[in-house]
């Protein structure tokens, strides 16, 4: 079973940044995608970004020019590096994976709170 931990969450001020990771652990061959989603309160999961197994990126619009996704293959490691922080950010972010031969799998959630 592969399971998911986010940490980096929590409060910051407008403009300010954060870094949410993401560790995956369990019985996994190969992780193809890896990304993350957020969903502000009563909104709808968005797309936030991507990272392939090979290392190319893609975002969403609200992520475009501030946030940057990577990984970590040896580690199973994703990571958002989040700057210019914004209240529009507020949101539980998910991550999750694409193990080979298994379906998507999904973190738990991790609060960001942008505010003064």
């Amino acid at each position: 079973q592969v399971q998911l931990v986010e940490s980096g969450g929590g409060l910051v001020q407008p403009g300010g940044s954060l870094r949410l990771s993401c560790s995956a652990s369990g019985s996994i061959r190969r992780i193809y995608d890896m990304g993350w989603y957020r969903q502000a309160p009563g909104k709808q999961r968005e797309y936030v970004a991507r990272i392939t197994s090979s290392g190319s990126t893609n975002y969403g619009a609200s992520a475009t020019g501030r946030f940057t996704i990577s990984r970590d293959n040896a580690e199973k490691t994703v990571s958002l590096q989040m700057n210019s922080l914004k209240p529009e950010d507020t949101a539980v972010y998910y991550c999750y994976v694409d193990p080979a031969g298994d379906i998507r799998r999904w973190g738990q959630g991790t609060q960001v709170t942008v505010s003064s």
